[in-house]
């Protein structure tokens, strides 16, 4: 996007040092450190009215920033990543709920993950800020109320904020006691007016809409890290890169094994095939290496009477099942997002 857009919602001023900018035919560009110019250019696509209000707006948007090299870490801290954004556009007397809003998607996302440490901070007007410092209380005080509506303890952490508006960050405690910021709410009041945002109200006037930036995984990459920690690579299933590894104890086998595998990969269920020449021992313990969540083992038995035996990551076993009810188990497990195998 080009210079003039980022010196409408500011960043060419406040943000500059962390965007890496470049020069096409005597005119300054930069490759988007953040996704909200964009949805303000989404935004004044067409005329809002108060009808329109709240609108939300999704983004998975790959953004670059220019970080300094020691503070780059793995995947926790990089410089190219890609945020699950979103951009509420409401009226002032939506803000709370709004806010309300995120918040219960927050914990049923990390629930999902199993991600139970989590706390809440609200950061208030830098020094280094846009936009009047009344306009500063209130959206402080909006974010606030919201809440203490919902009972949710938090810390103030000032002087944190945004340069265009306060926020509430969400703090995810990892698998070794390190705590990241993943989620945030952002109340901004500021680039809607930078922007010259409008929409219809009631009585036919003109007003500008407040707007929350938020996401609730944050940086999909950091994301990926935390939950890889956590997890210690031993994902649940509906998780694991692969689901299933069908493999069989001797040749006589292979075909059978081969069935197996085709009817579970129609199903969409992520599974490995192994059926080479080697001792069933041996391909056990390179699929539990890889903490590979299930593993049916199939020999002639198992042919003879058409059932499996299945291996579960930490060694428990199911023995002389249908393939119908590992088939029901696993597509349970998958569906219900469940944190088990």
């Amino acid at each position: 996007m080009n210079r003039t857009l980022w010196e409408t919602s500011g960043h060419w001023t406040h943000y500059k040092k962390n965007m890496y900018t470049f020069n096409v035919e005597e005119e300054d560009f930069a490759i988007k450190p953040m996704n909200c110019p964009g949805g303000m250019i989404y935004y004044k696509d067409k005329i809002r009215s108060y009808r329109d209000l709240p609108l939300r707006v999704g983004e998975l948007g790959k953004v670059h920033r220019h970080e300094a090299s020691g503070t780059l870490h793995g995947l926790f801290r990089v410089r190219c990543f890609t945020q699950d954004d979103a951009h509420i556009f409401m009226t002032p007397n939506q803000i709370e709920d709004e806010v309300a809003n995120v918040v219960k998607l927050v914990d049923e996302a990390y629930a999902t993950f199993g991600l139970t440490e989590y706390h809440f901070e609200l950061s208030t007007m830098p020094e280094d800020h846009i936009g009047d410092v009344e306009d500063w209380e209130m959206a402080e005080t909006a974010l606030a109320n919201a809440l203490k509506k919902m009972g949710r303890d938090y810390v103030v952490n000032k002087g944190d904020g945004a340069f265009y508006g306060p926020k509430i960050d969400i703090h995810v405690k990892d698998a070794i006691g390190r705590t990241w910021q993943c989620g945030t709410i952002q109340l901004d009041m500021q680039l809607p007016k930078r922007f010259e945002l409008e929409y219809i109200d009631a009585d036919g006037s003109k007003k500008e809409p407040i707007m929350i930036h938020r996401v609730v995984l944050g940086s999909i990459e950091r994301f990926f890290g935390i939950i890889t920690e956590n997890f210690a690579g031993a994902f649940p299933v509906w998780l694991s890169p692969v689901q299933v590894c069908v493999m069989n104890i001797a040749e006589s086998t292979s075909e059978y094994a081969k069935e197996i595998y085709e009817k579970l990969f129609k199903l969409g269920i992520r599974v490995k095939l192994d059926i080479r020449n080697e001792k069933i021992g041996y391909k056990i313990r390179e699929a539990a290496s890889k903490k590979i969540p299930y593993m049916i083992v199939v020999g002639d038995k198992e042919k003879e009477e058409g059932k499996v035996t299945v291996r579960m990551r930490g060694n428990k076993e199911l023995s002389g099942i249908s393939l119908s009810e590992f088939i029901e188990r696993i597509t349970d497990k998958i569906s219900n997002k469940s944190l088990d195998i």
